[in-house]
């Protein structure tokens, strides 16, 4: 077959889950699928190297203004040219006005089940695009694959579609997430970002799901509560913004326990999990949570929620608090930083957990579901 995939932002210097997710899979599907031809379609971007195209591989970057031109008007012309047998668009939505049979991975549908406008305008925008498009994508898809069990079910329930048109491929870890990294790699990044030899790390996106404003409550409680609090690294998050949450509750004085080394990019991201203490990911809603699993290759032990898809992922190898409790979130940090035994033990499940959870296996899957397009 002549296969399409859509992943318009996996040049993007700045990655974020759905553009690690699809470059991964494309890397994989490169060392296990030589039978297929593939043509990528992205737009180019400043990592333009982080993928190389192969004998049956190759890379057609498009110029467009913004995202909903590059998906709607660019992506549809290349399509034309393309000769493909089938689209996979990886990133949620798709072409409206394009013929081609589509596979889509829906990685969820928060943003169908409410708009609160807490996000940054860019935030908002694409809420509101992924809104619009999403309903009409799903009913032009042949197939639709999401991450997770939880998140299945939640579309089948909410977009009343036939049981057989959604399947689940799981999300995976890099090979790059692990824990023996030698101790002198790890010091020398934690010396080269200027961060603690002990540390609670925390993923401070801006989005409304992440939890931000219940993990500081929660982080200033735990400071409350012990003489020497184990700092708390944030990052991709303003100082700023800490800072006036702090001065609002008269907490000022505790922005000397925060530090804040700004943007790391994925391939540094094991050396940041290695030097952590605690990693923290207690969000309200996700559709998987693939940074539990990336903690947990690396030997840091985590805490997590109850609520969406994050015990199906976690598998009893996390600490499990209720999001929407700061008390409970506390506890859980004073819990692994005063129980030795206890949190060896997550060490040790971690470890176990994440092994689980292979790029390969994913590719696999997916190249099951391709073979069903093969008429």
């Amino acid at each position: 077959m002549r296969i399409g995939i859509e992943a318009q932002r996996i040049f993007r210097p700045k990655k974020h889950g759905m553009e690690v997710v699809a470059l991964e899979l494309i890397r994989q599907l490169q060392k296990s699928d030589k039978k297929n031809e593939y043509i990528i379609f992205a737009k180019e971007d400043a990592d333009i190297n982080c993928l190389k195209e192969t004998e049956n591989f190759k890379i057609e970057t498009i110029p467009a203004y913004s995202y909903a031109d590059w998906e709607q008007i660019q992506l549809p012309k290349a399509l034309k040219k393309s000769k493909i047998d089938f689209l996979h668009s990886t990133c949620n939505t798709s072409a409206l006005w394009q013929s081609n049979p589509l596979l889509l991975t829906l990685h969820d549908i928060i943003y169908l089940e409410k708009v609160d406008f807490n996000g940054t305008a860019y935030q908002n925008f694409g809420n509101l695009y992924r809104r619009f498009v999403v309903p009409k994508v799903i009913n032009k898809s042949t197939s639709i694959i999401t991450v997770s069990h939880f998140e299945r079910d939640t579309i089948l329930e909410r977009l009343h579609l036939p049981e057989e048109k959604v399947q689940v491929v799981y999300n995976a870890v890099s090979d790059i997430f692990h824990s023996n990294y030698p101790v002198e790699q790890v010091n020398n990044f934690r010396l080269k970002h200027e961060i603690p030899e002990k540390f609670v790390l925390f993923l401070g996106n801006t989005a409304p799901k992440k939890n931000t404003k219940g993990v500081l409550t929660a982080y200033v409680e735990y400071c409350q509560c012990t003489d020497e609090p184990v700092p708390m690294v944030i990052l991709d998050h303003d100082r700023a913004y800490v800072l006036t949450f702090l001065t609002e509750i008269n907490k000022k004085h505790l922005i000397s326990h925060f530090v804040f080394p700004g943007y790391i990019a994925p391939q540094q991201m094991p050396m940041m999990y290695n030097a952590a203490t605690i990693f923290l990911y207690p969000s309200l809603r996700e559709s998987f949570g693939l940074p539990i699993l990336e903690a947990m290759a690396c030997g840091t032990p985590v805490i997590s929620s109850t609520s969406s898809s994050m015990p199906e992922v976690a598998g009893g190898a996390a600490l499990l608090v209720d999001p929407y409790q700061e008390k409970d979130i506390a506890e859980g940090i004073q819990k692994l930083l005063s129980d030795s035994i206890y949190y060896s033990s997550l060490v040790e499940k971690g470890l176990k957990r994440a092994a689980e959870f292979t790029w390969n296996s994913s590719a696999k899957a997916l190249l099951s579901i391709y073979d069903t397009f093969d008429n």
